[in-house]
């Protein structure tokens, strides 16, 4: 028989295994074979999706019933690691700084967990891991088309994140809308460039790009309805030009989040005459692309009142934290937009520490984050599935 402290050793060496050796998005071979090694080792059933790397552990319970589901990601990010851990990656550039390693250990765990408990269960789990979760268009979406997942479809899904803002030992939820959907805006402001001395000849497309920029703010300020939360942010402006030359061209590059999606559509076209109504008032022309990305993210009221219940259960009611809805994305959205799902912040952050945020070199969340989430959820699977 394991113990629960050797299981969680076992976790946390997987996790700096992963760490160690991350791989970009749907670049992740050797990170899928590792997982697969463990779960072949153990005789758990693996599929491939047939998208990139991802690919789904399958526990068949003894006795028939609901299908339950928990997503983990196995992509990294293009970031050099300074975290100065002993298990600090070894590729150049490549970094697990969002937390995914933690999230397939979990995963790897609960998979285990369950599956020493199959003869014993109701219904089915199954753990996706999931390719190229950080960049557009993700992993998710693939997944949920193909005719592995149909015939799998869960009837709940979970996912879990870790939050460094958030300390250690503590789990935080919120029921309903949680994470905006995301999409990428492109603006290319097409004038007449020339001398800097001389803008009465020329159809200045830095001026009317700042025009833009400042115009399209009202689209929050004034067309957005009130209680809808809305981010228009703009991140990158180029206009190649120098002191004394206008450029003939500017590109306009950021981001749009909401959580409605008949508003983010209707936004989306609002953007358009916009901008190109500002830059026709300048004589210029404006191309613009909108880049759609993940949808938002909603969580079960039903699921969510279970984690916190489970959660208190386990940890106390003083750990478990009421989260206020947050305006970053996540594609697991494409599985909560399908069935009833929960997104589960796990605190990883050191007690009276400066934790790094996710997405810096520095990233380092606390490795007791791993047993917490591998407790949690494998009681809330076992109270499901029992």
């Amino acid at each position: 028989m394991i113990s629960k402290s050797d299981t969680e050793n076992i976790l946390v060496e997987y996790r700096r295994h992963l760490h160690k050796h991350p791989e970009l998005s749907f670049q992740e071979v050797k990170t899928s074979s590792y997982i697969k090694q463990i779960f072949a080792t153990e005789g758990v059933r693996v599929e491939d999706f047939g998208t990139h790397h991802s690919f789904a552990s399958i526990v068949e319970g003894k006795l028939p019933g609901k299908t339950f589901g928990l997503r983990a990601e196995l992509d990294a990010l293009p970031i050099a690691e300074t975290s100065g851990v002993a298990f600090a990656s070894v590729n150049p550039n490549v970094m697990h700084a969002c937390g995914h390693d933690m999230h397939m250990a979990i995963a790897i765990g609960v998979t285990l967990s369950l599956y020493r408990q199959r003869d014993k269960l109701k219904g089915r789990f199954i753990a996706i891991f999931e390719s190229g979760e950080e960049v557009l268009p993700g992993g998710a979406q693939a997944i949920i088309q193909t005719k592995l997942y149909n015939e799998l479809k869960p009837d709940a899904m979970f996912g879990i994140h870790v939050l460094p803002e958030l300390e250690v030992g503590k789990i935080g939820v919120c029921p309903g809308k949680y994470m905006a959907s995301g999409d990428e805006v492109y603006i290319t402001v097409k004038g007449k460039g020339g001398h800097a001395a001389l803008p009465h000849l020329l159809i200045d497309p830095v001026t009317c790009a700042a025009e833009i920029v400042l115009g399209l703010q009202t689209l929050v300020s004034r067309k957005a309805p009130t209680l809808i939360p809305t981010v228009l942010s703009f991140g990158r402006i180029e206009a190649n030009g120098a002191t004394n030359i206008i450029p003939d061209n500017v590109s306009i590059s950021g981001t749009f989040r909401t959580m409605d999606e008949q508003w983010r559509e209707k936004a989306h076209k609002l953007i358009q005459q916009t901008a190109t109504g500002i830059a026709a008032s300048h004589g210029a022309k404006c191309e613009v692309e909108i880049r759609k990305g993940y949808p938002s993210i909603f969580n079960n009221p039903e699921l969510t009142q279970l984690v916190k219940q489970t959660a208190t259960e386990l940890l106390g009611n003083d750990k478990v934290v009421d989260l206020e809805p947050r305006m970053t994305t996540d594609d697991f959205a494409y599985f909560s937009n399908l069935t009833p799902s929960v997104f589960i912040r796990l605190g990883a952050g050191f007690p009276g520490s400066d934790n790094p945020q996710l997405h810096r070199p520095n990233f380092n969340p606390s490795e007791g984050a791993i047993g917490i989430a591998h407790s949690l959820l494998t009681k809330i699977l076992l109270t499901l599935m029992k």
